[in-house]
């Protein structure tokens, strides 16, 4: 299965084959073995990554940073505050100075058409850390994860993604479905699922690899699957005034331990790209109970601390499918 990726960006999955995303898996599984065995071979020893952060981040952040120093790279971190771009330089002039002293670019913000325009002009990889649009990273972590848990062949694998459809995960999920072949199911209020364009890109992708692609507002459409996923109700950068429609329209959708029962799937598992809103221990947590006396979101407590979870196993891979999309654009 060996190919060259070497010098290609990471910029959303659809750029990518099912093939060219099996070896990514495949790497990724390759490489969380060589740390966990303690016999990790560098393969970017010296080589410069610029990390600019333009929204904030736990996980995307430290995936980044750890897998680049595992594998003997630098990074340097930009946050909104640490560069000129937007306030007195394009991005097209940033990128061409970037690329002059780095050998690769993590960028992490709104804007598709900016990680787009820096991978254009830098000469460099580039990698799509989130926009608003896609989060190609957590879709290979996702997959990792679904992998290790399933206990069948990958296209006999079925998913459900419930919530808020029009966003990054919304149609990340949609997509990593449509190329890996599986059944995936998007479950939102029609008001809520993914643009018509999306859903037809992924149909075209479906119908070559005998993917199964259902949306639909039905919650009982979980049936049957092996993982449920979710998100937030507001994405970062949305209103504060959106969260009472927004709680209105998705309450019934909550991934709480009746959802999770409807699968009817004994070996059904939670997923979750963090962070989660399922109990009022944080500031917004606290800020929507007082306001409207809700202390569960997206998913209730009872299913975020149950053996139904494996969000953090989910989060601990962003490491090492980061590291193996940097290992085969960037590596030696």
């Amino acid at each position: 299965m060996g190919f060259n990726l070497k010098g290609r960006s990471f910029l959303k999955i659809a750029d990518f084959s099912q093939r060219e995303m099996l070896f990514l898996l495949d790497l990724a599984r390759d490489l969380k073995r060589a740390k966990y065995a303690g016999h990790e071979q560098q393969t970017m020893t010296g080589k410069n990554i610029c990390l600019i952060f333009e929204k904030t981040s736990t996980r995307t952040r430290c995936a980044f940073e750890v897998a680049a120093h595992d594998q003997g790279a630098h990074v340097t971190y930009l946050d909104p505050a640490g560069s000129q771009i937007g306030h007195k330089e394009s991005m097209k002039d940033t990128a061409r100075v970037l690329g002059r002293m780095f050998d690769a670019i993590e960028y992490r913000g709104s804007s598709q058409a900016l990680v787009q325009e820096l991978s254009d002009y830098s000469g460099v990889p580039v990698y799509n850390g989130l926009t608003d649009e896609w989060h190609p990273t957590q879709m290979l972590a996702d997959m990792l994860t679904m992998l290790e848990h399933a206990d069948k062949p990958r296209q006999q694998i079925s998913y459900a993604y419930v919530g808020d459809a029009r966003n990054n995960m919304g149609n990340s999920l949609l997509m990593l479905g449509a190329i890996m072949g599986v059944d995936v199911r998007i479950i939102a209020p029609k008001e809520l699922q993914n643009e018509d364009h999306i859903v037809e890109m992924a149909k075209a992708r479906a119908a070559e690899t005998g993917a199964r692609i259902t949306i639909t507002d039905d919650i009982n459409a979980v049936d049957g699957v092996d993982f449920i996923h979710t998100d937030v109700w507001v994405s970062m950068g949305e209103p504060a005034e959106v969260w009472e429609s927004r709680i209105k329209q998705l309450s019934p959708y909550q991934v709480n331990k009746a959802l999770m029962e409807k699968a009817n799937n004994p070996n059904v598992k939670f997923m979750h790209c963090l962070p989660a809103f399922h109990n009022t221990e944080t500031k917004v947590g606290a800020d929507i109970a007082d306001k409207f006396g809700l202390t569960e979101l997206e998913v209730s407590e009872e299913v975020f601390e149950s053996p139904y979870n494996v969000a953090f196993e989910q989060a601990e891979n962003r490491m090492h499918t980061i590291k193996a999309i940097m290992v085969a654009t960037l590596g030696a």
